[in-house]
């Protein structure tokens, strides 16, 4: 056969249809590829299997370190674990990891910009040991402060939130720490509008807090905390004592002489000594700390009294919640400068 008569013979298989016969399978394609094959085992890269469950120290360590994710459900999802965690523990068991190492972590949250991060973040630090926290309120006290100045509206209600609670498990030490009572005060009074000659350089008109602010509740809350933070600095404290006496009373009552041992003792505190400043750099007078309520009231008075009255009228005249919430801070103010009368301060 030549090959002209084989070239023209392949030609024609091309063009021929095969007889399919029953019971016989179709012809498999020349790149048909057998795929029926099973594998007998799996391995993966950079993991282990292994039949012992993580123990909850190392699942709190571990959802501690994802506080830091870029990723906002993460952020989230592991606050309300930690939470969770801290909550189901019995009280007399101690924390996975100390207050201490806690706070530096969860700090900075304060300032996150997902509402349901900084709502997480309130719960667990609810659930915190109260006396734990106690002893740090100096490493919170710059993110509130910030927090209460930020750009963002609810961010600025979140800060004043959490100082509330912190308020109410160590507002002695909020008050009482380095720059607690000046530089909350002038956050206070940057926010409400109420400004003194330093808040006034900051800004000019009253912060606004968005939709919400139209209504007026989140200045209803921040006076409301203002309130709080007064009581804890300057309010009244029962039992008062002066001079042998009540307050008001010219320091003549019953139980001369006065003897109070607490005043000789060492505090129970962390650090009893940090009030005296041994190895931090000089501190100005807003950087200082008030521990005593007549040095807190001396300040006041001298640079925050005349404008808290102004924003007190101002607000009671606006009437509604506010007015309302105006009152608090009042009753306060007055129970304050019958103290400072009492001691000797005239208001």
């Amino acid at each position: 056969m030549g090959s002209s008569a084989k070239r023209k013979k392949e030609k024609q298989k091309d063009f021929q249809k095969p007889k399919l016969r029953v019971g016989k399978a179709k012809a498999k394609p020349e790149n048909f590829t057998d795929t029926s094959f099973k594998s007998k085992g799996i391995t993966l890269n950079q993991q282990s299997l292994t039949l012992n469950a993580p123990t909850t120290t190392t699942q709190f360590t571990h959802h501690l370190s994802l506080l830091t994710s870029k990723s906002d459900s993460q952020r989230r999802d592991s606050l309300a674990h930690l939470t969770t965690h801290i909550s189901s523990k019995p009280s007399t068991a101690p924390l996975p990891t100390p207050v201490s190492t806690l706070l530096p972590t969860l700090s900075p949250l304060i300032l996150d910009a997902n509402s349901g991060v900084r709502t997480n973040l309130l719960k667990l630090l609810r659930a915190l040991p109260a006396a734990d926290v106690a002893d740090h309120v100096v490493q919170l006290m710059p993110y509130i402060r910030a927090g209460m100045t930020h750009l963002a509206p609810d961010i600025r209600v979140t800060a004043v939130d959490i100082l509330s609670w912190l308020l109410g498990i160590a507002g002695e030490e909020v008050v009482g720490c380095a720059g607690g009572w000046i530089k909350t005060l002038n956050c206070f009074l940057s926010v409400l509008g109420w400004h003194t000659e330093e808040s006034a350089k900051w800004s000019a008109n009253r912060a606004a807090f968005g939709k919400a602010g139209a209504k007026g509740r989140p200045m209803v809350r921040v006076v409301g905390v203002l309130g709080e933070f007064l009581d804890a600095g300057v309010g009244e404290v029962e039992g008062d004592v002066v001079m042998g006496g009540k307050v008001g009373d010219g320091g003549g009552g019953a139980g001369v002489p006065v003897v109070q041992m607490e005043t000789h003792m060492v505090a129970k505190a962390a650090q009893p000594y940090v009030y005296l400043n041994l190895f931090g750099s000089p501190r100005d007078e807003e950087g200082e700390m008030y521990e005593t309520r007549e040095e807190r009231w001396r300040v006041f008075q001298g640079r925050f009294l005349g404008p808290v009255e102004r924003g007190l009228e101002s607000a009671r005249q606006e009437g509604g919640e506010v007015g309302r919430a105006s009152t608090t801070v009042t009753k306060v103010l007055k129970e304050a400068i019958e103290y400072g009368r009492g001691v000797g301060y005239d208001a």
